[in-house]
């Protein structure tokens, strides 16, 4: 019989879809174990063979901890909201609901293939309306809470009122914003009802506020820090600038210290838990006021060094700080608008990037230093954050890096000072930024101390006098939850004289309207604001005619939608109860599913996606609506699988084109070739395929400069892309060689977190084991398994391999499970192993990495059903106890033979079985050694 991987595939692939074979059980009496990918976009472009990588990982724990007796839940669904969809809308005027179930049903096609375990009864779509009224009934929950700094949880925006009521809020310790009012619990009670709600915004865990927000023109919406690269749209390469608008924020800072703490719980890679820590930025230090001259205003700064508060020689503002407006002098202001202009088209990473650029304009405005009273010129840079702290630097060009360049750099110029030192250090060609092996000089009460001393002695000062206290700060800003595009969650909200109002959970889901076009409007509103249909009817609770708007009942609808993070902000808790109706899930399936034990996913995901979703977690913990603290238990980030791409190397006219090992000494230019013109294993070029190309038209009449007739491409590693041509389609590997060589290769490439490059040609070796494992089960009749008994060594070859193949998945190792198999599956076809004893665990030991090879083993071994749930065979260590030993036989000191003996024998037996051996009397000729070594177990030595 010969291995037909096309049929086998097709066949077994069939058999798990009718029979839900994955299906998992919410009422188990298995222990539970939830494997979780990360939530993928449907792109149109379809799966690349890199993508994947983690995929056939986390489907390998899936299917092994199947065998281990698990009640295993491996789902998978779409994070089918976003802006590719909505950017080729608006280029085709398709709807992009068209367009993102297209391309899912040409991504599901493709994961079929390629035979994972997912349980798919648990499909979920960001953009079906079934799902998103849960992610705006979430909306609405963090809507109506509060934190309480107390209590060090959100709770119902119910306890506030209370507290108001009854208190004021004088002595409320919430998470709120700055400059709060403060009241009495008699002024709260004589409060309007919309003076009531605006108050409330300030304390809400989202809310409306005016925010510098990234504006991208092009795309036409907001966009978070990470969908920005190098200071442009991730999405387009668009210009993006610094913007104040209206928004809904979301207040994760809130969340800051325990987002931080959190990390030390759960098993993530320590690259992963420092970029979120960075991103957190946890700073402990003070917050100083300084009072401005001529003005009402103080300029409030957060510092890590108040002892250093001598040192101040002029302060910074960040160019979008609210009082910039306000302290220019008319001299300064020109300068002054021109530089705001010219920072706003900068975004803030870029900022931050850029430590050697060197810009800023005095104001014209002095600060007072608190303690001498001297005045302090306050200028404007772009390397202060309005978003960081307070969007202000007390500058001492002695102690900070960046305050010195800027300080050197505007040396004699208006409104720069003297650089002034305060340690008794030397600070003449760079400043002194230790903490450590100084004393401070030149600082009034300060003098003689150090960083701890001085650090406690100022705070106390800085009390006493109201210009500052100890404070701890965090980089982490309240996330932006507004976007101004059509193809995203519709919020729940309604505006009544201007104020948001919740619509009830009985009404939800609000759904998406129909728009003309996905443009925003003429007048700059969002795409929602093409809707003819988009007013709330207060009354009847539905959707009506924006003509229908009084005011009275009927209200405007929000027009922007809600970010991309929406969505995959709490699906993996959507997973554990897929259909139910009423709730995002049961607090049964919560409780037995409680979190991920294992996700893979990018990197690229861990200031944003990974941070927003522990943060919807904790709140809905702290609700009562979710059991954990953290989402994911354990975290790997897989590698990426990059491209071996193709060039070929064209004149600088074009006219002629070398191949590779002729272009040493020509000035040719590298060109990308599609990998369909080559052959992979031997780098040639068709070339008249590559001619017929219709990317290479140009070269039609082109003159191919050959090397022993041959035209060889060049070859380099790159990130697998369209624009690089490439791009490798799973599906033409798993229609050439199958799935499983797929599933293999793809594990055999190297250690899971690892970028590796691909080669189609080293798949033939994989494609060459699973024929050399089919052929120890059947020869050209049938199947040739027998009832025998086998020899110890196939014992010995099995077991080997169950520890192993245990061990590497148990550590995610899976790169030498698979050398391991083949090492195996050599061994017992030298061996000519035929036997049932050792080839049905063969074949369950297989079954994780290569799942249609195993489950058509299984069935030709008798079996009826699926092999996925049956147990994992056990390594037994008496099979590896070595019976006997092959020592090497030396004659003074140089091996000539080996003689396989018992290990249990004496050395006087070993010397006598030795002795008698005709290859050690030639080796004598007649002569009797003067002295036999033997140690038994290792060396036997005969000397002289």
């Amino acid at each position: 019989m010969k291995y037909f991987h096309n049929e086998i595939e097709a066949k077994w692939q069939k058999y798990w879809a009718e029979n839900q074979t994955f299906a998992a059980s919410n009422t188990s009496d298995k222990p539970k174990y939830y494997v979780l990918d990360m939530f993928p976009y449907p792109s149109g472009a379809g799966l690349h063979v890199g993508h994947p990588l983690g995929y056939i990982a986390s489907d390998i724990v899936a299917r092994f901890k199947r065998h281990k007796g698990f009640n295993v839940l491996h789902p998978q669904g779409y994070d089918s909201f976003g802006l590719p969809a909505e950017q080729y809308a608006i280029q085709t005027g398709q709807h992009p609901e068209k367009t993102t179930k297209e391309n899912i049903t040409r991504y599901r096609e493709q994961l079929d293939k390629i035979g994972f375990s997912f349980d798919w009864s648990r499909e979920v779509r960001t953009s079906n309306p079934d799902y998103y009224k849960h992610t705006q009934w979430i909306f609405i929950q963090l809507f109506n809470s509060w934190y309480n700094i107390t209590s060090d949880k959100a709770e119902d925006i119910a306890t506030l009122i209370a507290l108001f009521e009854k208190e004021g809020n004088a002595n409320v310790k919430a998470v709120c914003d700055d400059n709060i009012t403060p009241f009495t619990a008699a002024e709260w009670n004589s409060f309007s009802s919309e003076a009531q709600q605006r108050i409330l915004l300030q304390y809400r865990l989202t809310y409306l506020a005016e925010t510098e927000v990234n504006w991208c023109p092009a795309l036409g919406t907001v966009l978070a820090n990470d969908e920005i690269v190098n200071g442009v749209s991730e999405r387009g390469g668009h210009p993006v600038i610094r913007k104040k608008m209206t928004q809904w924020s979301m207040r994760i800072s809130a969340y800051a210290e325990r987002l931080l703490q959190g990390l030390e719980t759960i098993d993530w890679t320590e690259s992963l838990k420092e970029s979120q820590r960075n991103w957190i930025g946890k700073s402990v230090g003070a917050s100083v006021t300084f009072n401005l001259k001529n003005h009402e205003e103080v300029i409030e700064v957060f510092t890590t060094r108040p002892d250093t508060i001598f040192g101040v020689t002029f302060m910074t503002l960040a160019p979008e700080h609210e009082l910039v407006a306000q302290i220019t002098t008319p001299e300064q202001k020109a300068a002054v608008e021109a530089y705001v202009e010219a920072t706003a088209k900068r975004s803030e990473r870029e900022r931050m990037a850029d430590v050697k650029t060197i810009s800023g304009v005095f104001t014209g405005a002095y600060a007072e230093h608190p303690f001498t009273k001297e005045p302090i010129p306050v200028w404007i840079g772009d390397y202060v954050l309005a978003g960081y702290g307070t969007g202000a630097v007390m500058a001492v060009p002695c102690g900070d890096e960046r305050d010195y360049a800027f300080a050197n750099f505007f040396k004699g110029t208006h409104g720069m000072p003297e650089i002034k030192n305060i340690f008794n250090q030397d600070i003449s060609q760079e400043a002194f930024g230790a903490k450590e092996g100084f004393e401070l000089v030149n600082s009034d009460f300060l003098n003689g101390l150090g960083y701890k001393e001085g650090t406690k002695k100022v705070i106390e000062e800085l009390e006493k006098i109201g210009a500052g206290k100890a404070k701890v700060n965090y980089r982490l800003r309240d996330a932006v939850f507004s976007r101004q595009r059509y193809w995203g969650e519709p919020f729940p909200v309604y505006y009544v004289n201007g104020l948001p109002q919740m619509i009830a959970k009985e009404h939800l889901p609000i759904v998406l309207p129909e728009v003309e076009k996905y443009l925003p409007t003429e007048d700059g509103q969002p795409p929602l604001g093409n809707a003819s249909v988009w007013a709330w009817d207060s009354v009847n609770n539905k959707v009506v005619e924006n003509e229908k708007i009084d005011n009275q009942t009927v209200f405007a609808l929000e027009l922007n939608t809600m970010p991309g993070w929406a969505g995959s902000s709490w699906y993996w808790m959507r997973y554990m109860d897929a259909h139910n109706e009423n709730d995002f899930a049961s607090q049964e399936a919560l409780q037995y599913w409680e979190n991920v034990d294992l996700y893979i996913g990018g990197s690229e995901h861990a200031t944003g996606h990974l941070l927003y979703s522990r943060f919807w977690n904790k709140f809905l913990k702290d609700r009562g609506f979710a059991p954990t603290e953290e989402p994911f238990k354990k975290l790997i980030n897989q590698g990426m699988i990059l491209g071996m791409s193709a060039f070929v190397y064209r004149s600088e006219d074009s006219k002629t084109l070398y191949s590779k090992g002729l272009i040493a000494d020509k000035n040719v230019h590298p060109i990308h070739v599609d990998l369909s013109c080559i052959n992979d294993v031997t780098n040639e070029l068709n070339i008249e395929k590559f001619k017929a190309h219709p990317l290479y038209s140009d070269y039609a009449n082109a003159e191919f400069i050959l090397e022993d007739g041959k035209y060889i491409v060049g070859r380099e590693v790159e990130k697998m892309s369209k624009s690089k041509y490439n791009v490798v389609n799973p599906d033409d590997i798993c229609e050439q060689y199958g799935a499983d060589t797929l599933r293999l290769y793809e594990m055999f490439l190297g250690p899971l977190e690892q970028a590796k490059p691909w080669n189609t040609a080293g798949i033939t070796g994989v494609s060459g084991f699973l024929k050399k494992l089919w052929r120890l089960y059947f020869d050209d009749n049938g199947s040739i398994i027998t009832n025998d008994e086998p020899t110890a060594e196939m014992y010995k070859s099995l077991h080997k391999t169950i520890k192993k193949v245990t061990e590497d998945i148990e550590n995610f190792s899976f790169n030498t499970s698979v050398s391991q198999f083949m090492i195996c599956v050599n061994e017992l076809q030298q061996l000519k192993c035929r036997h049932r004893a050792i080839l049905e665990p063969l074949a369950i030991l297989v079954s994780p990495y290569a799942p249609h090879i195993a489950e058509e083993l299984w069935s030709a071994l008798g079996h009826e059903g699926s092999i996925a749930t049956v147990a994992f065979p056990i390594f037994e260590a008496k099979y590896l106890v070595e019976s006997e030993k092959e020592y090497p036989v030396s004659f003074n000191g140089k091996m000539r033979f080996t003689i396989k003996l018992p290990l249990d024998l004496s050395a006087p037996q070993i010397e006598e079985i030795v002795m008698a051996d005709e290859r050690t009397q030639a080796q004598l000729q007649g002569r009797t050694p003067n002295k036999v070594i033997i140690v038994p177990g290792k060396i036997i030595n005969l000397v002289g």
